[in-house]
């Protein structure tokens, strides 16, 4: 039984232009979003030297903490580890070179204190310039 037998059969339509505005708002919103990164850089191909480590720097001065807490200062054991002894026998070991470099070799089961008191000792004797040595593992 059809009643509509007059009436045109309507064709079933998807509607797409809301899909279409929401998709150019999504373009946009990436577009707006999306930061845009330019890698500028310079080619620099390095020369290159073989040469072997230098054995030591003459402006260095080697200073050593133990895992007891005691203090040697190039090979030197200090009496006492306190900051102005320290600092004393650093001024000592540099003598008349400018702004040596200190070189820290403390154990690894030194205390964190005596490492900090041997920086500080380098910072009040007037040496800014402190490096850590360390070695590789076997």
């Amino acid at each position: 039984m059809n009643f509509r037998r007059g009436a045109a059969r309507e064709e079933p339509e998807i509607n797409l232009v809301p899909m279409i505005d929401v998709l150019l708002v999504i373009i946009i919103f990436l577009m707006l979003t999306t930061t845009y990164s330019k890698f500028s850089g310079l080619e620099i191909n390095l020369p290159t030297a073989e040469a072997g480590k230098q054995a030591e720097q003459p402006n260095e001065i080697d200073v050593a903490v133990t895992a007891s807490g005691q203090v040697l200062i190039n090979k030197s054991p200090l009496a006492n580890s306190n900051v102005p002894a320290i600092s004393d026998a650093l001024r000592r070991a540099a003598g008349s070179r400018n702004d040596p470099v200190i070189v820290i070799n403390a154990d690894a089961k030194a205390t964190h204190q005596s490492v900090v008191d041997v920086m500080q000792a380098a910072q009040t004797a007037g040496y800014p310039h402190i490096s850590f040595a360390t070695q590789t593992a076997q």
